[in-house]
């Protein structure tokens, strides 16, 4: 698997899967290895993916100065695998937290970036957090079928105290947009794929000054979709649509029946959404 020392020595890890042109795939959790992207919904058949393994997570080394996973910390990783890589600018893909990655970064580099998908995005690097209120309004858009009233229910638990182990499997359906066999074994793997204690150190608040972010934003020249789900509470589509408008040149897609994981939902629709988008911005 090919690897490459980052700006601090730590060796980083990633996978490449499919053929074309590449797309730096950045993956969530808060840092959890790339594996549970798969394939992106068949996006390797037009893509060459190019899945990081962030520092400490995956088949990548741990830092020796563990503060270095905070989110902002991290965009140096990000600008080291395009050098590697020899590319002047880049496609990028992010899901869920590592958003805050991929805005960390265009603000750093507003020049680099060319097509940027955020998928389910978190925004915390430029103040649009996800209140409780916005989960809940959305947990509750299944209520009805008795699998959600139980998951609604524990939810309200989880979002009060933390909730128990239990009450984050019962929750679990709420984060897809079918709760299928292949929804029950993504979501069984996610305890073997992040690093936690990289996740409590990565959206540490010193990281963030989203004033800074956001005017920096301004100065991206590529274009950025903002791909949401219209059954996610994590950002609802309300406020992934605030995000995609921080950009000049920002997009928001919502897709229909999409959970926190829209490619496991549709993935021949979120597949050929995103390719269309990498191939001509619109």
């Amino acid at each position: 698997m090919p690897a490459f020392a980052t700006y601090d020595g730590t060796e980083l890890a990633y996978h490449v899967r499919g053929e074309g042109e590449p797309l730096l795939c950045l993956p969530g959790g808060p840092m959890r290895a790339s594996e549970y992207l798969g394939d992106l919904g068949g996006l390797t058949a037009g893509r060459r993916l190019i899945l990081l393994d962030p520092r400490g997570t995956g088949d990548s080394a741990t830092p020796a100065d563990e503060s270095t996973y905070r989110v902002d910390r991290q965009v140096a990783d990000v600008e080291a695998l395009r050098l590697h890589l020899g590319l002047e600018r880049v496609d990028l893909l992010a899901h869920s937290a590592s958003g805050n990655l991929a805005q960390l970064y265009a603000a750093a580099h507003p020049e680099r970036p060319r097509r940027t998908v955020l998928v389910t995005p978190t925004a915390w690097a430029v103040d649009l957090p996800v209140t409780d209120g916005q989960r809940m309004a959305a947990a509750r858009l299944r209520a009805g079928d008795p699998l959600y009233d139980t998951a609604i229910t524990a939810y309200a638990r989880v979002l009060a105290d933390g909730g128990t182990d239990a009450d984050w499997d019962l929750v679990a359906p709420l984060f897809y947009g079918r709760w299928d066999d292949a929804a029950r074994a993504h979501w069984a793997a996610n305890a073997h794929q992040q690093n936690e204690r990289a996740a409590d150190a990565y959206a540490d608040p010193d990281a963030f000054d989203p004033p800074a972010t956001r005017a920096a934003l301004r100065r991206v020249t590529g274009e950025v979709l903002v791909l949401a789900g219209d059954l996610d509470g994590n950002p609802a589509p309300a406020l992934a649509a605030r995000l995609a408008a921080l950009y000049p040149h920002g997009a928001l897609d919502v897709q229909p029946g999409g959970g926190h994981y829209p490619w496991l939902d549709d993935p021949a629709r979120f597949a050929g959404r995103v390719e269309r988008f990498l191939a001509t911005g619109t």
